[in-house]
């Protein structure tokens, strides 16, 4: 297993954030408007509202990211943009990324971690069961056209 450490929000690397997250995306998907909103601007709509960023970092390298977004209800946050290098993927960077945001949630008395996801992604709905994850009901106006399903893990 690859060593890294993950590290908090750092200005320094936001191009990281942008490009990591625009990959995984047209990989996937496709861009949608509020994703590029967000992406090129994490300080105004997720560090500057209250969320939190973390990078995966060996070395200099930015092998993965992932943001907690504040919703309606300051006790419970969105698990989103979470993305892992291509030629890293497959190592558990993703897997210690939400387990480095679920005890980040605990440790900050947080209610649950809630998550807008697609189906078709099989491993990381697999990843999020395994660690508790359960399905809610996915509302009519989801932010989200990919998705089609939500999951929170309450605490």
């Amino acid at each position: 297993m690859k060593v890294f450490e993950i590290i908090p929000f750092d200005r320094t690397y936001s191009k990281n954030f942008y490009q990591l997250n625009i990959e995984w995306l047209k990989t996937y998907f496709y861009v949608e408007p509020f994703d590029e909103e967000v992406l090129s601007q994490p300080e105004t709509y997720i560090i500057n509202t209250g969320g939190h960023i973390f990078f995966a970092r060996s070395g200099q390298t930015i092998l993965g990211t992932v943001a907690l977004m504040p919703t309606h209800n300051p006790l419970v946050f969105e698990l989103t943009k979470m993305a892992v290098l291509p030629s890293q993927r497959g190592q558990k960077i993703g897997q210690r990324l939400l387990q480095h945001c679920i005890d980040f949630a605990k440790a900050n008395n947080f209610e649950s971690l809630m998550l807008y996801s697609a189906t078709k992604l099989e491993n990381a709905i697999y990843m999020y069961r395994k660690f508790g994850f359960v399905v809610l009901d996915l509302e009519k106006d989801s932010p989200y056209k990919r998705s089609d399903i939500k999951m929170e893990l309450k605490f």
